[in-house]
């Protein structure tokens, strides 16, 4: 009788750990949404509750609760010390509707939308290279100028997201020498409000559409800024800026092809007086544009979403330089977002 000879089988060099965060991970990401959907954050700020006091509060079964928590305590927004839940700074900075950098508009947006964030449409969008985010593959700027409700609800999304970083740029670079800030596309103004804070000489005012702009003038009232900042209804891609020496573009560069890009850097060069400067503000490839993780991500959110891409800084200055600009600098600033600067000659 001949024996067999076992087949090789060959130890892995690494553990299995990184598969099982991608394979359960939009199940634990999608229940920090729930848990800022029901309340648990809210419920929170009033102090520490027990799972039993949470379950009352929100009228939550034991399992579910604790299953929802456990998400949150184990990605760092919920503590858990004798027998309690209590936020963490993390959660207190973002989640609480009471903070000025309050993060919770955008888990809003996608539990409103929960249609988007499906994997067979982020399959069609990779299988065709087209956006299918909305019906027919249309890009989302296309969809948000027939439904003014949603453009209005986006741009409170893109507000909740977006004031952490518009206050820690502005302390990146120095803006002493300009008077005059045009938010380009600018949604609610949030880095034209952070720009202002920091440097109480300047004035601003948000360039994008006429339903936007009554967000951003919201917020210019709600933030006591309305004697420096104002808003400016036009198309970025038809209409000529208003007069200014410092055009800022807040996430805009990701949303279009590099030839688009090349043509808002090319206006603002024809645009700014000497010595004026562009500051682009985004979330940055590395050069290789192989990571970081996040903004990989983020750019499978464009490819759903838009025509667009995330860049690297190299890229992005590259525009610059060709539309003319010089002094071009790459200064990371808070978490994955930098920005990219230049002065005209």
């Amino acid at each position: 009788m001949n024996e067999q000879t076992p087949a090789t089988i060959r130890r892995p060099r690494s553990d299995d750990r990184p598969l099982w965060d991608v394979y359960w991970g939009a199940y634990g990401y999608f229940a920090v949404h729930i848990a800022h959907g029901v309340g648990v954050f809210t419920l929170l700020a009033n102090g520490p509750q027990t799972l039993d006091e949470v379950c009352q509060a929100l009228g939550l079964k034991r399992r579910a609760a604790e299953a929802v928590l456990a998400v949150c305590v184990s990605h760092g927004l919920l503590a858990f010390n004798t027998s309690r839940y209590a936020l963490t700074t993390v959660a207190e900075d973002y989640l609480l509707p009471t903070s000025p950098t309050y993060f919770g508009s955008q888990f809003d947006w996608n539990l409103a939308h929960p249609e988007i964030i499906t994997l067979d449409r982020i399959q069609r969008a990779v299988l065709t290279d087209q956006p299918q985010a909305f019906p027919g593959g249309k890009p989302i700027f296309s969809t948000l100028e027939e439904e003014m409700a949603m453009a209005k609800q986006f741009t409170h999304a893109m507000h909740s997201s977006s004031m952490g970083p518009a206050t820690a740029w502005p302390e990146k670079i120095d803006l002493s020498g300009h008077h005059v800030l045009l938010d380009v596309g600018g949604g609610s103004g949030a880095h034209a409000i952070g720009a202002l804070w920091q440097w109480p000489h300047l004035r601003g005012s948000v360039l994008d559409r006429l339903p936007v702009c009554e967000v951003a003038q919201e917020y210019a009232t709600k933030y006591r800024l309305t004697d420096r900042l104002g808003t400016h209804a036009a198309d970025m891609w038809k209409e000529p800026y208003p007069a200014a020496d410092l055009h800022f573009y807040g996430m805009i560069f990701h949303d279009w092809p590099a030839e688009q890009c090349r043509f808002l850097a090319r206006k603002s060069f024809e645009s700014l007086p000497t010595g004026g400067r562009i500051i682009v503000h985004e979330m940055l490839f590395n050069h290789d544009r192989t990571g970081p993780f996040g903004v990989a991500a983020f750019n499978m959110v464009m490819l759903t979403y838009l025509d667009g891409e995330q860049y690297s800084g190299r890229e992005i200055a590259g525009f610059f330089s060709e539309a003319g600009f010089t002094d071009i600098e790459v200064k990371p600033t808070f978490g994955y977002w930098s920005i990219v600067a230049g002065r005209k000659p």
